[in-house]
């Protein structure tokens, strides 16, 4: 047995590290943190300065002894945990728990897991940075008070079992707002109007492509300009040719590595930083955590020497970038390949994809500027006052670009500019075609979860740490979803003027169509109304990017983490027991659409227990309201009286079928047929008001064959037992109650006492694992 013991959070560093270290050295992990605040307690003692009361889970006590009896065996115990806030909290909590002391203690960090980092770590041990502990006992605390003290608030005003953070709640503001803005956007038209223009010359014909330099705002305009156009000359006036510069993207951070993961592998936030974690744990990439970036002066040589090797000495450039974002807690280096002479690695094809892009994305770094030649031909026209525009773009030297392009979110980015064909000024050209096309203004853009880390970002609000939790968090407790949005058909114009004769069309396209961007429900957006309206602090920008710098200072030393927290408390406390005990006229989020014309009542829409619901009537009237589920595609915030009015129809019959009634209705999980007590969903596109009697069948049919299809045996003497066919393989069903089918027995041979036998022994290991389940909690 070693007589040193180190201790890192992830099996796989372990394995890593124990590769690099002699036999004198055992790695075990902790698996992430051992001790936390208890799950279903407050938790902090807020008399004795906001003191956090720590538990160890009970999934973590087998860790706990096993981390124990090692530490009781080693001379020495290396705590080597990650090198930011989180990981130094684990490094604090397990020599508080461990019961270690300071003199066989030691604090080790890297931010690479190779053998000479690990080797430097062990030289230059230090002790537990305390200021960076209390930075993030700090952040847990303040979450623990706001999720805990508002969450009641929410299900007392708006509905049971929501809850609130304080990241999340600003980050699902930012959706709320940008849909509210996409709502209310009126787009304008406009002409745009495009050229094309041939000439000739050695026998050859090029053809250039011009704009005219003014959009126009009506039709009236566009067809004048393309009537003048038929008897006009074009002459080159002018043309420029400048040099353009394009220097290379810095290293990635967190944020930009999470962006260009999602622009162009596809990737989410939280699948990125997974792949990630799995690179660094394997030793193959640097720490995934980083708001720097900055790259030793080693991984700048290693770079130096890859692209001469590559490409040749004109292709290197040494640069060092520094980090811009204020408060780079992380501020180390870049994430960055270990040894940027692996080009390429094993593993998952996910891994060695998100490795290609930051290998690339490094080496880039380290590269010449692109030089490129722009050349702006103008075309005058010799009886209006516009002009036509050409550009072209010749790359004279690609330096960095033979590596590596940064992605945009501009989904409307136009693509590279053509090379201009050869022209001289005064030359006159021969007009081919002009289209003049209708187009309208862009509404904002959604936020894709990379656009939303990058505005996080900009506005100071969470960490490298809490961007990938924080976008998971909002859509699992359904605030937000990532959706396709269907868009609107629209008409616009296209006038051609071609051969002397313009010729005017109208074409259709989907405006307003979104694929994977997120969406905010409209549980999401009353809750947001209400935190603004009553804890405008809470979600304030300013405010939580302040309580970062705050948590930054208790980092560095500079602010006590009780004091920070006592601040908060004083105001935001009173706000909460203010707020729960206030009274409102009518229920939070509902929103009144008018009288049914029918009965004279109220018709409103709110949040019920199971979601958004229409309600005809008030509490108070002598005939109870009614209540109507809305429709998936359907929004509180959308929805008109006549379409509210609607769902009232439903539960709607549509007649017999094998003389069983047909009712289509829209329940919990959505819209669905019933028949013979069975419920058939409808397909997404299908309308419940508008589905026939013949669709419902169709429906019906296609159930009863995918679940005969199922079937693979069944027994006459007890008929509530099935052997079924389920997407991991055969299993036993019977009263409500799946039972697995051992692989090696084959499930079409098995006989009613063999169906019995196994549930039987399901049943006695259920029991089993009960008993021993109520022997633990009578311990605790």
């Amino acid at each position: 047995m070693g007589k040193n013991l180190v201790i890192v959070e992830s099996p796989a560093k372990a394995k890593t590290i124990e590769k690099f270290l002699g036999k004198e050295y055992r790695v075990l992990s902790s698996y992430g943190h051992i001790r936390d605040l208890k799950r279903k307690d407050f938790s902090i003692d807020i008399e004795n300065d906001f003191k956090p009361i720590y538990e160890i889970p009970s999934d973590k006590k087998k860790v706990v002894s096993e981390l124990k009896a090692a530490a009781k065996e080693a001379d020495t115990v290396w705590l080597a945990s990650d090198e930011d806030r989180e990981g130094e909290a684990i490094a604090w909590h397990l020599y508080d728990v461990l019961g270690l002391e300071k003199k066989d203690t030691k604090r080790i960090v890297f931010h690479e897991i190779t053998k000479s980092a690990i080797q430097e770590a062990i030289k230059n041990p230090r002790d537990i940075d305390k200021n960076l502990v209390d930075a993030q006992q700090a952040r847990r605390v303040l979450d623990r008070i706001v999720g805990f003290e508002l969450s009641p608030v929410l299900w007392r005003k708006i509905k049971p079992a929501l809850s609130a953070g304080r990241v999340q709640s600003v980050a699902v503001r930012l959706i709320v707002e940008r849909e509210r803005e996409i709502q209310q956007f009126k787009p304008e038209a406009s002409y745009r109007i495009v050229a094309l223009f041939s000439k000739e010359e050695n026998g050859k014909v090029y053809e250039i492509k011009a704009e005219y330099n003014k959009r126009l705002k009506t039709k009236e305009e566009a067809l004048s300009l393309l009537d003048k156009l038929k008897s006009a000359d074009f002459t080159v006036e002018d043309i420029t040719v400048k040099p353009v510069k394009k220097s290379p993207a810095p290293p990635f951070t967190t944020s930009t590595l999470q962006q260009e993961a999602s622009r162009k592998l596809g990737y989410s936030v939280a699948q990125t930083m997974m792949i990630a974690q799995r690179l660094y744990e394997s030793g193959k990439i640097t720490y995934m955590r980083t708001d720097s970036v900055n790259l030793s002066s080693l991984a700048i040589q290693g770079a130096k020497n890859e692209i001469v090797d590559l490409y040749g000495d004109e292709y290197s450039k040494t640069r060092q970038y520094s980090t811009k974002s204020k408060g780079a807690q992380e501020a180390h280096e870049a994430i960055r390949p270990t040894y940027l002479n692996e080009r390429e690695i094993n593993g998952t094809s996910q891994e060695k994809r998100l490795y290609d892009l930051i290998w690339k994305r490094t080496i880039a770094s380290q590269m010449t500027d692109a030089e490129l030649e722009k050349t702006t031909a103008t075309i005058g026209v010799s009886n209006v006052e516009g002009k036509f525009v050409a550009t072209g773009e010749v790359i004279k030297f690609d330096g960095f670009l033979r590596v590596y392009r940064e992605g945009t979110d501009d989904e409307e980015a136009e693509n590279e500019s053509a090379i201009l064909p050869p022209v001289k000024q005064g030359e006159r050209l021969l007009m081919t075609e002009t289209t003049a096309t209708e187009r309208y203004t862009q509404r904002p853009p959604r936020y894709t979860e990379a656009s939303l880390v990058r505005k996080m970002e900009e506005l100071g609000i969470g960490r490298p740490s809490t961007y990938a939790p924080t976008i998971s968090t909002i859509q699992q407790r359904g605030y937000v979803e990532k959706r396709n949005v269907e868009g609107e058909e629209r008409t616009y114009a296209v006038i051609t003027l071609k051969n002397g004769k313009i010729k005017d069309a109208l074409k259709k396209e989907m405006a307003g169509a979104d694929k994977n961007k997120l969406v905010p429900t409209d549980i999401g957006m009353v809750v947001n109304d209400f935190l603004v309206d009553y804890f405008p602090d809470i979600v304030d920008y300013n405010f939580t990017a302040e309580v970062e710098k705050d948590f930054d200072k208790i980092a560095e030393g500079k602010m006590q983490w009780n004091k920070s927290i006592a601040n908060f408390y004083k105001t935001f406390h009173p706000t909460v027991e203010k707020t729960v005990n206030m009274r409102t006229e009518h229920k939070t989020g509902e929103r009144i659409l008018g009288v049914d014309p029918k009965t004279g009542r109220r018709v409103s829409v709110k949040i019920g227990r199971y979601g958004a619901l229409a309600q005809i009537g008030t509490a108070d009237e002598e005939d109870k309201p009614l209540f109507a589920p809305l429709q998936k595609s359907q929004s509180i915030e959308t929805i008109t009286l006549e379409e509210a009015l609607k769902l009232f129809e439903l539960p709607r019959n549509l007649g017999e079928f094998r003389g069983k009634e047909m009712v289509v209705g829209i329940g919990r999980f959505g819209p669905y047929v019933r028949y013979d007590n069975k419920f058939v969903s409808l397909p997404k596109d299908a309308d419940p008001l508008e589905i026939t009697a013949e669709e419902a069948v169709a429906l019906i049919e296609a159930k009863e064959k995918e679940e005969k299809e199922k079937i693979i045996k069944t027994f006459s003497e007890e008929p509530g037992l099935q052997i079924l066919k389920g997407r991991y393989g055969p299993y036993i069903a019977f009263e409500k109650e799946n039972y697995k089918i051992p692989k090696e027995l084959n499930p079409t041979e098995l006989s009613l006492e063999d169906c019995r036998k196994i549930i039987a022994e399901a049943d006695k290991n259920k029991t089993k694992s009960e008993k021993k389940g109520r022997r633990t909690s009578a311990k605790k």
